[in-house]
C-alpha cells in the first residue's frame, strides 16, 4: 500500500503559495481517504493549446501539481484540444477567434516534452478532452451540461457580466465554455483541480456538474496569476509579454532582465527556485540590491530550463552586449517572420533594397547580439535578435515562429 506523508503536512505544502483552496476541509478529508487507502488522488489541471509554447505563467500552478507529485498524488495533465477550438473567454472582452483542428494540434505537438521539464514523467498521465467531447452527442451534452446550468449563473461570471453590461456579443460557445471545461473534471473523476485566479469560476462549475452527476466534487485549488515582462497584465502570448520555457536561454535571460523593478518580488516568489531562507534572502536582495536580484533571477530561470552552463552563457552574452554599455537603452523594436537576413534588414528601415542590405553585412559592419555577420542570405529563425549597424543603427527585431 502507498505511504503518504502525514495530512497536516501535505495540508501544508500544498497550501504554499496557494490563493484559495475551495474547500479546505474536503482536502483534508479526501488526503485522509488516501492515506487510509493507499490510493492517491487525482490531481488535474487543463491547458488548452492555443500556443505552441508553455510559459512561465503557466508554471506557477505546474509546480504545484509536482508538489502533489512529491507527496503521492497522480496528476492529470489535461489538453484541451476539444475545447481550445471553441476559446477560452475567461478574462476576454471579446469573443476569441476560433482555432482550427490543425492549429490546435500543431500547438499541442510539442507540450509533453514541455511539461515534463517539471513534472515526473512515472506520476503524469496526459490525457485530450477530445476522448470524450468528440464522441458526445447533441442530446447527451444537452442532458449532461447545458440542462445542468443556467443562464443567470453563467451571467454571475464578471468577464460574462461586463459584456453583457456593454451590450458586447456573447455568443453561445462562450456560454458553453465553462461548462466544458466543467465536464472533464466529471470524466477524469478528478479529485483537485488547480487553475488560476482567473479560472475560479470553471473550476466552480466543475464542482457542480461533478455534483449534479453523482460524484463528489473536486476540490479547487486557485493559484495566483504572474504578471507579464510588461508588469501590467497577466502573463500571455497573446499580450506578447511572455517568456516560453523553450525559448532559448538567451531570450530567457534577457527577456528577464527587461521585466520591471516592481515585478522582482512576484517572479521571485511564483518562479525562482528559491525556498525558505533561501527565499528570505532573495527577497531582501530585490528591495536592497534590484539589479542583482534581476541578474540573479534570471540566470535561476535559464538554469531551470537549459542548465547551469547555459545560465552561464546567456549571462556572459548580455554582460557583453549591455553592462557594457555598447547598446543605447532605447532603441526600435521590430517583429517579423522568419526571413533572411536582408529582407529583414530592409523591411525593418535599416537598408533601402536588398543590395543594400547585402552590401552592409558584407563591408564587416553589421552585428546580430554582438556577433559580426558577414552572410545576408542568412535564414533569422524564430527568436529575438540584437541587430547593430555602424555605431548609430541598432533594433531589437523579434521573429515569430
Amino acid at each position: 500500500m502507498r505511504a503518504f506523508p502525514p495530512v497536516n503536512e501535505q495540508m501544508d505544502a500544498i497550501r504554499r503559495g496557494a490563493v484559495e483552496i475551495i474547500p479546505e476541509d474536503a482536502l483534508a478529508r479526501k488526503l485522509e481517504r488516501s492515506a487510509r487507502t493507499g490510493v492517491p488522488l487525482v490531481v488535474k489541471q487543463g491547458f488548452d493549446p492555443t500556443r505552441p509554447h508553455l510559459h512561465l505563467g503557466y508554471m506557477v500552478s505546474i509546480r504545484k501539481l509536482r508538489t502533489f507529485q512529491e507527496l503521492g498524488h497522480q496528476v492529470t495533465f489535461l489538453v484541451g484540444d476539444f475545447t481550445a477550438m471553441v476559446g477560452d473567454p475567461s478574462g476576454r472582452s471579446e469573443t476569441r477567434p476560433p482555432l482550427s483542428a490543425a492549429e490546435v494540434e500543431a500547438n499541442a505537438a510539442t507540450y509533453r516534452e514541455q511539461v515534463l521539464k517539471v513534472l515526473d514523467a512515472a506520476g503524469t498521465t496526459l490525457r485530450r478532452n477530445s476522448e470524450w467531447h468528440g464522441a458526445m452527442s447533441l442530446r447527451d451534452a444537452l442532458a449532461r451540461m447545458a440542462g445542468q446550468y443556467t443562464v443567470a449563473r453563467l451571467l454571475e461570471r464578471d468577464d460574462f457580466a461586463k459584456r453583457y453590461a456593454a451590450q458586447a456579443p456573447i455568443t453561445l460557445a462562450e456560454f458553453f465554455y465553462p461548462l466544458l471545461q466543467g465536464y472533464d473534471s466529471v470524466a477524469l473523476h478528478a479529485d483537485v483541480e488547480l487553475g488560476g485566479t482567473d479560472q475560479k469560476f470553471n473550476l466552480l462549475v466543475g464542482r457542480t456538474l461533478m455534483e449534479r452527476a453523482g460524484l463528489e466534487p473536486q476540490v479547487c485549488v486557485i493559484m495566483p496569476l504572474l504578471r507579464g515582462t510588461d508588469g501590467a497584465r497577466k502573463m500571455s502570448q497573446s499580450y506578447d509579454n511572455y517568456i516560453g520555457i523553450t525559448e532559448r536561454a538567451e531570450d530567457q535571460y534577457g527577456k528577464t532582465m527587461s521585466i520591471p523593478d516592481a515585478l522582482l518580488e512576484e517572479w521571485t516568489t511564483l518562479v525562482s527556485t528559491a525556498r525558505g531562507a533561501e527565499l528570505v534572502a532573495a527577497l531582501e536582495r530585490c528591495r536592497r540590491e534590484p539589479y542583482a536580484a534581476k541578474r540573479w533571477l534570471a540566470r535561476d530561470i535559464v538554469t531551470q530550463f537549459h542548465g547551469a552552463d547555459a545560465a552561464a552563457a546567456a549571462a556572459a552574452q548580455f554582460d557583453r552586449l549591455f553592462k557594457a554599455k555598447e547598446a543605447p537603452a532605447t532603441r526600435p523594436a521590430f517583429t517579423h517572420p522568419p526571413a533572411p537576413l536582408a529582407q529583414v534588414l530592409k523591411d525593418i528601415g535599416f537598408a533601402a533594397s536588398l543590395g543594400e542590405a547585402r552590401r552592409m553585412a558584407a563591408q564587416g559592419g553589421l552585428q546580430l547580439d554582438g556577433v559580426k555577420v558577414e552572410d545576408a542570405n542568412r535564414l533569422l529563425e524564430a527568436g529575438r535578435y540584437l541587430v547593430k549597424y555602424g555605431k548609430l543603427k541598432w533594433g531589437d527585431v523579434t521573429v515569430t515562429g
